[in-house]
């Protein structure tokens, strides 16, 4: 999968993981957004929004909102002060109501700003951004064997809703998209289930759809150092007018779909080579178990054991200056293609501090020479600006309206 989806090689917990009632609420506020290195939940619900109006004051007024709104909603209340049946009866209801009853249900939600914020796609600057954008915040190259659908790439911004109950997941970005109607409108978006990766050691390792253990190399939370190292962006990446920026991430997301009925009729063998792990341990073909380091050098019967385009080799860190990202990401299964085959897969999201460096690079040797790739289709790019945590009486993105 996309940039390390079945990489692997540190440990995380072996069985099981806390029940959702364990983990209901999290802080919104705080030095970094909620969503990244928060414990992944099991459910998404991802948006990317264009920008309607052409007014600076109209977006830092829903920017505003959005926060309030967020805020409300990840402590397991309404998205309005007034809730969804305490109103007059002759007005629209502040909140939409599916969520009656419902707990927070470990609800995250993290925001973005897309390259064209700064500069649409006719180089406009609408909102006087322009000198403020970080350097590495562009659109993502187009790389060999994408497959790219428009109208689910790009976005002036984002919105990342996990949960472990779908129906709050939904019920945020609902409300966010109602909130914003007038100001924003959605681009595209998509509904991920069964998440692909693991964000700490609390949490055992998922499968993907093909049916491999997925994402044990992840940087985890309980990784501070390599957090610092790879997904935060530091003062000295930023300068001027991007110093914004500093101690937030950048997102990149890839709609990834699987050739499910290809990958099927393949032989377990011929699966575990292109992978270069057992599909029942995940263990790496040179030996030992799921959290055992891949022997690149074990001799096999024809080359190496683990094969030259096997995918755990084609984007090992080792191979990559030891760059590593964060992902968040989520299987998604959209009914069937005009063929009749499944469109499912995954929705790939990474966090990395720089996606020159620490995305492009692994994206751009798996386009070349991944195994994967023959039962990989990727329909949908983007990649955005995350700004770091918002503090107490601070609406998210503030430092990048209103910094001298």
């Amino acid at each position: 999968m996309a940039a390390g989806a079945f990489a692997a090689g540190r440990a995380t917990a072996a069985d099981g993981e806390a029940p959702p009632a364990a983990r209901d609420a999290f802080a919104f506020r705080g030095p970094h957004q909620s969503g990244i290195v928060t414990p992944a939940q099991d459910r998404l619900h991802f948006a990317a929004f264009d920008v309607t109006t052409g007014s600076r004051a109209q977006l830092v007024a829903l920017l505003k909102a959005w926060t309030e709104a967020a805020d409300r909603m990840m402590r397991g209340l309404p998205a309005g002060e007034i809730g969804p049946v305490e109103g007059s009866s002759l007005l629209p209801p502040d909140d939409t109501g599916e969520a009656i009853g419902l707990p927070a249900s470990g609800l995250t939600i993290t925001f973005g700003f897309g390259p064209t914020l700064f500069r649409d796609e006719q180089g406009r600057d609408r909102f006087g951004l322009a000198e403020r954008q970080p350097s590495a915040l562009h659109t993502l190259p187009h790389f060999p064997g994408d497959m790219l659908d428009p109208a689910r790439s790009h976005g002036d911004l984002c919105v990342q809703a996990c949960a472990d109950d779908p129906q709050v997941a939904v019920h945020a970005i609902r409300n966010l998209a109602r909130i914003g109607f007038g100001t924003v409108a959605v681009r595209w978006s998509q509904l991920g289930f069964g998440r692909t990766s693991t964000t700490s050691t609390s949490q055992s390792t998922p499968r993907n759809l093909f049916g491999f253990k997925d994402g044990t190399a992840n940087v985890k939370a309980e990784e501070p150092d390599a957090l610092d190292e790879h997904i935060w962006v530091a003062p000295e990446d930023v300068s001027g007018g991007a110093a914004w920026l500093a101690g937030g991430s950048y997102l990149v997301t890839r709609r990834i779909n699987m050739r499910i009925e290809t990958w099927d009729r393949q032989p377990l063998g011929d699966q575990e080579a292109f992978v270069g792990r057992t599909k029942g341990s995940g263990a790496p073909l040179s030996g030992g178990e799921e959290f055992t380091e891949p022997d690149f050098s074990m001799p096999g019967s024809d080359g190496p054991v683990i094969a030259q385009d096997a995918h755990v080799r084609v984007v090992h860190p080792d191979f990559h200056g030891g760059a590593r990202m964060l992902r968040r990401g989520y299987n998604f299964v959209d009914g069937t293609d005009s063929l009749g085959g499944l469109n499912a897969g995954l929705f790939f999201i990474a966090f990395v501090r720089d996606p020159d460096t620490h995305f492009t690079p692994i994206q751009t040797a798996m386009a070349k020479s991944d195994a994967m790739m023959e039962y990989l289709k990727v329909t949908g790019s983007a990649v955005f600006a995350v700004p770091p945590g918002i503090g107490d009486g601070e609406y998210v993105g503030q430092a990048l309206f209103e910094q001298q």
